[in-house]
C-alpha cells in the first residue's frame, strides 16, 4: 500500500456562518494522481490554501510529507509546488528568466538555476520559446512555463488547480499526457482540482467529487460506479447488418425479441435509429453476441455501456444529499 503524503482529517473552514469546507477527511498516497472534482465555488482552491498554509483551518487537521501545514507552513511549501488557475510572471523577462529568478529564491547558485531552467524548459516542450519575453506567450505556453516553474525546486507534490483554463483542445492533450509522464516518471504526486471531468477521468488514479464543501464520493471510476449503479441493469449496444429470420431485411424489435427471448435477464428489447438498445439484469453480451451470430445475423457492433465519470456525476447531483 503506498505511502500516505497528504492526509486531511476532519478538515473544517468557516468564514463566519459560512462553511466553505466541511469535516473533509481524504489520504491521497505517494506518487497518485489524485482528481478532486466538483464545480466553480464548490470548495477546492479554499482546500489548496490550507494544505500550502496559506490559510488556517477552523478545526481539523492537514499534514503534507508527514508535516502539519498550519504549524510548519514554510516546510510544506519547500516541497509542495503550486500551480494556481491564473499564473503570473514578469512580462519583461523571458521564460528562461523568470525560471532563473525562481531558482535563485530556492537557493540554487546562479549556474545551477541556469543549468535546471533550461533543462525543465526543454521538458515541458518550451525550449524554441526561452528566450521570448513572456507578454508575448499564449495561455498554453504560460501554463507550461508555470509547470517547469513549479518542478525547479524538485517538489514531492504538484498541485495544479484547474490548469487548461483557456487552452485549446490539442494543448489540453499534451498538457495532461506531460502531468502524467512527470508522475509516473519521477513517482511525483499531483492533485489536480477541476470541474471539467473528461480530463480529471484522463488522467487520475481516483478522484474525488466536492460539492458545498462537502467530499461526498471518493475512489477509483470502477468503485464509484459500482457503488452507484448497483442494481441498476446493463446496457448493451446491438448493430445488425440484417435480422435472422427476416426476410425483408428490415429491423424490428420482433425479430430481436423473439431471437433473445430465453436468454435470462433480459428485460427489455428497443430499437433507437437502427441500433438495438438492450437492458439485462446481468452481463449478457457474450450470450447475446453469440445467439445472433448462430442465428446467421450480421453483426457489426456490440458495446456494453460504461459508466463514466460524467454519469456518475451527474447521478450524485439528481440524488442530492442522498447519495451520502
Amino acid at each position: 500500500m503506498a505511502e500516505n503524503i497528504i492526509e486531511r482529517t476532519d478538515l473544517t473552514k468557516q468564514y463566519g456562518s459560512f462553511t466553505a469546507v466541511d469535516h473533509l477527511n481524504l489520504k491521497i498516497g505517494r506518487g497518485e494522481i489524485f482528481g478532486l472534482l466538483g464545480p466553480n465555488g464548490a470548495g477546492k482552491t479554499t482546500t489548496i490554501l490550507m494544505m500550502l498554509g496559506l490559510t488556517d483551518p477552523t478545526s481539523g487537521t492537514v499534514r503534507v510529507c508527514g508535516i502539519d501545514s498550519t504549524t510548519h507552513p514554510v516546510e510544506v511549501k519547500r516541497r509542495v509546488g503550486y500551480l494556481p488557475e491564473n499564473v503570473g510572471f514578469y512580462d519583461d523577462l523571458t521564460g528562461l528568466q523568470n525560471l532563473v529568478f525562481t531558482g535563485r529564491l530556492n537557493n540554487l547558485s546562479g549556474r545551477a538555476a541556469t543549468e535546471k531552467a533550461t533543462e525543465l524548459l526543454e521538458k515541458v516542450g518550451m525550449s524554441e520559446n526561452s528566450n521570448k519575453k513572456t507578454i508575448k506567450y499564449s495561455r498554453g505556453m504560460l501554463q507550461r512555463l508555470g509547470l517547469a516553474d513549479v518542478l525547479i525546486k524538485d517538489p514531492e507534490i504538484i498541485i495544479l488547480d484547474e490548469p487548461t483554463l483557456g487552452i485549446d483542445p490539442s494543448g489540453v492533450r499534451e498538457f495532461m499526457d506531460l502531468i502524467v509522464s512527470l508522475s509516473r516518471e519521477q513517482g511525483i504526486t499531483v492533485l489536480f482540482c477541476s470541474h471539467h471531468l473528461h480530463q480529471v477521468q484522463q488522467v487520475c488514479d481516483r478522484v474525488g467529487i466536492f460539492v458545498k464543501g462537502r467530499l461526498i464520493a471518493e475512489g477509483n471510476i470502477g468503485t464509484l460506479s459500482g457503488n452507484l449503479f448497483a442494481g441498476s441493469p446493463y446496457i448493451i449496444e446491438v448493430g445488425l447488418d440484417s435480422i435472422p429470420g427476416n426476410i425483408s431485411g428490415q429491423f424490428s424489435e420482433e425479430n430481436m425479441r423473439e431471437l433473445l427471448k430465453d436468454i435470462e435477464g433480459i428485460t427489455k428489447v428497443e430499437n433507437k435509429n437502427g441500433r438495438f438498445m438492450i437492458e439485462s439484469l446481468r452481463n449478457s453480451t457474450s450470450v447475446i453476441s453469440r445467439r445472433i451470430v448462430e442465428a446467421g445475423g450480421g453483426l457489426n457492433f456490440l458495446n456494453k455501456k460504461e459508466y463514466g465519470l460524467d454519469d456518475i456525476y451527474y447521478r450524485y447531483f439528481e440524488g442530492g444529499e442522498g447519495h451520502d
